[in-house]
């Protein structure tokens, strides 16, 4: 991937499906989602991507149907909220197609971070470290009499 060169459409798609997975299993999924949808909408505004129909989402929100768009990238489909506009333009395709999955890429997910950051032109996010704990470095042993050192041959790891 050369800094210089605009990314084609299939390397956004490729970029934006493997965002899109971690983002599922995520425990903080904000940040990927957020990278998704900005993606998405600047792929719209410049034609680079296309509004296919609507599909029956398969995780009903309070337990009420609804409709998600589905987004066709390069040879990659997404799904993102709908908007008002979207159901009077756009046809209902019905329940989604479990039997279609979308190609794999192999691409990990911090470079698919900076290729979106960078069509984007978004600066890289700051990320935070937490301090390392401080280790003890005696191995310890608990014991009903309190803690008692273990003696050195008997502990695991380096020998000497």
């Amino acid at each position: 991937m050369k800094e210089n060169k605009p990314l084609s459409s299939q390397e956004i798609a490729e970029a934006l499906f493997i965002v899109n997975r971690h983002a599922k299993t995520a425990p903080e999924p904000k940040e990927l989602y957020d990278l998704k949808k900005h993606t998405i909408q600047q792929l719209l505004r410049e034609n680079k991507a296309e509004k296919i129909g609507l599909h029956y989402s398969d995780h009903p929100k309070l337990s009420r149907q609804h409709s998600t768009l589905l987004i066709q990238v390069g040879n990659y489909y997404f799904h993102v909220p709908a908007e008002k506009q979207d159901f009077h333009n756009l046809k209902h395709l019905g329940k989604l197609d479990q039997n279609y999955r979308n190609p794999k890429p192999r691409l990990s997910l911090s470079r698919a971070k900076k290729m979106l950051y960078r069509y984007l032109n978004w600066k890289k996010p700051v990320t935070r470290t937490a301090p390392s704990p401080v280790r003890n470095t005696r191995r310890q042993s608990p014991s009903y009499l309190g803690t008692m050192h273990i003696a050195p041959w008997n502990q695991r790891g380096k020998r000497s």
